[in-house]
């Protein structure tokens, strides 16, 4: 008697995905850190919405529109993610270099395009923003510096861990 569950394609020959491992959780981390800007500073502390150039409604459905995306993305993000683990391809040392990848990639985008180069809206108002654009976009370089060591890391045991033919 056969069992019932099937076999998730390509388990039989399973190998790890660097690359979409990297790839996914990097959309992971882009989720996370757009959810961690929206609800710690569009929410909590009421420091800005995403688009700040209009009405305190049209900010309000920026903000909106910024959740429903970072919804999107952390959905399909962690579906990917299953689905790695699902058919034994996920590298996880490449999955965690992604998630910080992707945490310092939302971070300073944002805080050089949007606030910078679009203006849709800064850090803080009412206050000397360039101690807050210092923190805001280092802090976005420490996460994308972690996440290229990471990278690195990861290869170099992945190159050294590979059998020879």
């Amino acid at each position: 008697m056969s069992s019932s569950r099937p076999v998730p394609p390509g388990a039989t020959d399973a190998r790890p995905r660097p690359e979409r491992s990297l790839a996914v959780s990097a959309l992971i981390g882009v989720a996370v850190m757009a959810a961690l800007d929206e609800i710690v500073f569009h929410q909590i502390l009421h420091w800005h919405h995403f688009y700040d150039r209009s009405t305190l409604g049209v900010g309000l459905l920026s903000d909106g529109l910024l959740h429903t995306g970072e919804l999107l993305a952390l959905v399909a993000g962690f579906f990917l993610f299953a689905d790695l683990r699902r058919r034994r391809a996920l590298s996880v040392a490449h999955a965690w270099a992604g998630f910080f990848l992707g945490l310092g990639l939302f971070q300073l985008f944002d805080g050089i395009v949007d606030h910078k180069l679009l203006r849709l809206h800064q850090v803080r108002y009412g206050v000397d923003v360039t101690p807050y654009d210092w923190a805001w976009n280092a802090t976005g370089l420490v996460l994308l510096l972690v996440g290229a060591a990471l990278t690195v890391r990861a290869r170099r045991r992945a190159s050294r861990d590979r059998p020879t033919a």
